[in-house]
Order: C-alpha cells, then structure tokens, then sequence
C-alpha cells in the first residue's frame, strides 16, 4: 500500500508539473501578445483560483504527513523548512477561498515563493551539486541528500515540492493579479 501511494503521488507530481508547464505556455503567449489564451484560462477558473491553491497545498500536506508519519520518512532540516512555508497554506487559502477574499492572495505568494526557494536548494543538496551542511547530516538518516523516493528516475520529495509551490505561485498570482474585469461567467452581479 505504501509503495502505491508513492506512485500515485508521484503522478500527482507529474500532474501538476504538465499543468504548470502549460500556465508558463500560457503566460509566455499573453507577453507575445496573444492575450486569448491567457483570457480563456482566467475565464476557465475565475473564482476558483483560492479553491485550486487549497487543493494543491492540501495534497502537498497530507503527501508530506503520509511520508513522514506513515512511511516513515524521516524529514530533513530542508523539509522542515518547506513544511513551514506549505503548512499555513493548506488552511489559509481554504479560509480565504471559503471567504472569498482574493486580496489574501498577494500576502500569501512569499510563502511559495520562498518554499520554492528551499526546494530548488533542496535538490540541489540531493543531487550532490551543493555539498551537505553538518545540519543538514545530523537532522536525519542520511542527511538532506537522502532520496527517500525515486519515481520515474527524478520525482524525489524535494520535486514534489517544488511543484506544489510552483502551482501555488501561479494560482495565488491569478488570485491576487487577475484583473479587474469579472468574467461572464461568474454573473453581472458577481464581485472580484
């Protein structure tokens, strides 16, 4: 059961890396000033960016509880610190999508953003590009470097996490700067 677990958060990985790679497309197509696309998107999700963040930080959650607490992972110094910037998202962003409240979303976008951060130094620690600090040797079994999965040859915890902060980022940047302008789709009378 573990083993498929892992799997299927791994996928979920996978998952949301595809979906993150298509926001940047989409992004990079509205600065070469094809704005329909970028347009189509916000209409697709207008107003349920909050919801989406809390179903990403939510997942990111519950797989890092599950590494730790069921497939007894030890987490490192480093997985701590992205635990520290996920961990308030997942309730944050449910209480803000639940509220409604979008201007919560630009007080919100260090988190990932430093989370991201911690990540991308993260794998850089696993893959043997930055050499480990004693902290990081102490803080578990085999220190920071320590891949405690492999999925796919390169979906490690670290991956995993930069993904979820990754999403966060872009939804929580669509939350917090997606334009005045309300969607058709939300009703005359809805409010931003």
């Amino acid at each position: 059961m573990t083993h498929d677990t892992v799997v299927a958060l791994a996928l979920l990985g996978v998952v949301g890396q595809v979906l993150a790679g298509l926001f940047i497309l989409v992004v990079l197509s509205a600065l070469a000033r094809v704005r329909a696309v970028l347009d189509a998107v916000r209409g697709a999700i207008w107003g349920y960016e909050l919801w989406a963040a809390f179903a990403v930080s939510a997942i990111a959650t519950g797989g890092s509880l599950f590494f730790s607490e069921i497939a007894n992972f030890v987490p490192c110094e480093l997985c701590w610190y992205q635990r520290i910037c996920m961990y308030p998202l997942s309730i944050i962003t449910l209480l803000a999508a639940i509220r409604g409240d979008f201007g919560v979303a630009r007080l919100l976008l260090p988190l990932p953003a430093v989370g991201a951060c911690i990540s991308i130094y993260h794998l850089l620690v696993e893959n043997g590009v930055v050499a480990e600090s004693t902290t990081c040797l102490v803080s578990a079994p085999g220190g920071c470097a320590t891949k405690w999965i492999n999925e796919f040859g390169y979906m490690t915890i670290p991956t995993l996490a930069l993904t979820g902060f990754v999403l966060l980022i872009q939804l929580l940047g669509l939350a917090a700067f997606g334009g005045d302008a309300t969607p058709a789709t939300l009703g005359a009378d809805a409010e931003r």
